[in-house]
């Protein structure tokens, strides 16, 4: 059985808007700027997570945007992120704009039954929407985030309003370098409580 999970580079805060500063949100760009010599470790635990994925799910700006960016790279990272099965979810798109992906409709029904065909991780990166509806319709299975010593005051947050809360247990906390932490959550389900 696969299993959900969304990786995101977050602020102290939870802002995850425009990390690398391309999108001309005033508080852009946090990502260069905070991980310093921290980078290193941030790209090992990426490899890691990417090299024991075997899918990927996005929404289309997600899409779109590591389609700019890693095709014809070539470290471990790049290469696994281009070969994995990658599923776009897109109201607008009928053709995702990277490799080996499909483009997926309905995103609710079409997840549940992805999560029983796939067995192992199923990343998310980005895709903020997407995360919101799993979030609400409860299948995400585990949360990694990465924490940027940062807080922002403003800009659009992984998480937003629920209509139930979603109950977490810690999996595991570390530092990757000197500033960076890493919390990795799991959903607790209502028969595990």
């Amino acid at each position: 059985m696969g299993k959900i999970v969304v990786s995101s580079n977050v602020t102290l805060d939870g802002v995850i808007q425009d990390p690398d500063g391309q999108e001309g949100f005033k508080h852009g760009g946090w990502f260069k700027q905070f991980v310093g010599k921290d980078l290193e470790a941030w790209a090992e635990n990426e490899t890691d997570e990417t090299l024991h994925a075997e899918a990927m799910l996005l929404g289309r700006k997600s899409d779109e945007w590591f389609a700019a960016r890693t095709p014809g790279r070539t470290e471990p990272w790049a290469e696994r992120m281009n070969s994995l099965p990658k599923y776009v979810v897109s109201s607008t798109s009928k053709k995702p704009k990277w490799t080996n992906a499909t483009v997926l409709k309905d995103v609710v029904k079409v997840v549940s039954r992805l999560k029983q065909e796939v067995s192992g991780d199923i990343l998310i990166y980005g895709s903020c929407q997407l995360v919101r509806t799993l979030i609400e319709h409860r299948l995400v299975d585990e949360f990694r985030l990465i924490v940027f010593p940062v807080v922002l005051g403003a800009g659009e947050r992984l998480f937003g309003e629920t209509t139930d809360k979603t109950p977490l247990r810690l999996v595991r906390s570390q530092t990757l370098g000197e500033g960076l932490l890493l919390v990795i959550y799991e959903v607790v389900r209502a028969a595990s409580r």
